[in-house]
């Protein structure tokens, strides 16, 4: 047996098993490391606000704590006037449901020639096995929900923590980052945390032109139908649309629609007809013109990082994918090299097929004819006759 063999061995069940803690512990934080990421970009997100606080002689931790403070309260009333609003629905819906009720019912006989009564519905329904078990499984489950809503209390305590000490310490944590760096990478490291903020804010700020944009539009409509709260719903489709990911526009459209139809039930068509419309012209008309202005990023580029970031981390990737590829098409932009564009037509699209074509005709033809006028010319003498 070589001598190096051993060793190599060794070397290699612990190199394995370097590997295998490594990835156990990465599969055990990876929560923790989602919840980081995503605090870091709420940081540089509110970077601008605490930066100008703190500018006009304000403690940096200070103003963190206002501009928090001012985001708790603005979410709580929204949350307390949304809430009551939905309880004040959803008690009258369920008072009018026998009238609803009748309603299908008689529809139903008068159509398919039959004779059911909602006396008998109710009684068959009360006492199958189906909503027995519904009951009881429901009661079982209590337990998973509170479980899961304080899960999603503990996330958000996390995320709010790291996100004001990143937004507090900011030029703490860049002095600590760049002191472990050279000074040439120092440099980089800034500008890129600059462009970072400048990225994350202006999508913030897109993002929120948008939810005005869709809330006004959202409002127009439901006032027009006679919807009540309309205010409110507007509110509610503009910031779920817009800073929910994936599901945000279901979630945003549901409501109004559950709304319109304790009015009308032809108004929940009417609601759901609109939602769909306005989402493709922001998709294909306002969202691209104003993601190129504020974030300088193409739609496509934008489309395929949401998709991308969908694709790995689920709704927060899809999130923060269009500031973080911002960032990065930013940063990397420096240290590309450009040249001059050529002034050639084609660059600018002026040459269009039938164009080409045309030409193309026009030179064939032009080459025949001087081969035509070449053949009517008297061959020449060869040199012997000459001489």
């Amino acid at each position: 047996m070589p001598r190096w063999l051993p060793r190599a061995m060794v070397l290699a069940l612990a190199l394995y098993a370097c590997f295998q803690l490594g990835s156990w512990a990465f599969h055990q934080l990876v929560g923790l490391l989602i919840n980081v990421l995503i605090a870091f970009f709420v940081a540089l997100a509110i970077e601008p606000a605490v930066g100008r606080m703190a500018a006009r002689g304000m403690r940096r931790g200070f103003a963190t704590f206002i501009v928090f403070f001012a985001v708790l309260v603005a979410a709580v009333g929204f949350v307390v006037l949304l809430g009551s609003m939905l309880a004040g629905q959803i008690v009258e819906m369920v008072e009018d449901f026998p009238k609803y009720l009748d309603q299908v019912i008689n529809w139903i006989n008068e159509t398919f020639r039959t004779e059911l009564s909602r006396v008998e519905m109710q009684d068959s329904l009360l006492r199958s096995d189906w909503l027995r078990k519904y009951v009881e499984n429901g009661a079982t489950g209590v337990l998973d929900i509170s479980a899961t809503v304080l899960g999603g209390l503990f996330k958000l305590l996390t995320i709010f923590l790291f996100s004001f000490y990143f937004a507090a310490d900011g030029p703490r944590l860049r002095r600590a980052l760049c002191s472990v760096l050279p000074p040439a990478k120092q440099a980089e490291v800034l500008r890129a945390w600059e462009i970072a903020v400048d990225k994350t804010g202006g999508y913030i700020y897109s993002r929120g032109l948008m939810a005005l944009i869709s809330g006004v539009a959202h409002y127009v409509l439901l006032a027009l139908l006679g919807v009540p709260y309309a205010p409110a719903l507007a509110v509610w489709v503009g910031l779920v649309s817009q800073f929910i990911p994936t599901i945000g526009t279901y979630l945003a459209g549901a409501l109004p629609m559950l709304i319109a139809f304790t009015v009308n039930p032809w108004y929940a068509l009417w609601v759901l007809g609109f939602v769909l419309i306005y989402q493709q012209f922001e998709n294909y008309v306002l969202q691209p013109k104003l993601t190129a202005r504020t974030v300088d990023i193409h739609p496509a580029v934008a489309f395929g990082s949401v998709v991308a970031g969908t694709a790995l981390l689920g709704a927060v990737g899809a999130l923060i994918a269009i500031p973080a590829v911002a960032t990065l098409q930013a940063f990397l932009g420096a240290y590309v090299k450009r040249y001059d564009v050529t002034d050639d037509p084609r660059v600018h699209g002026h040459r269009r097929h039938g164009e080409a074509v045309v030409a193309r005709l026009q030179q064939v033809l032009s080459s025949r004819g001087a081969g035509g006028k070449r053949e009517q010319r008297p061959p020449a003498e060869p040199e012997e006759d000459r001489a």
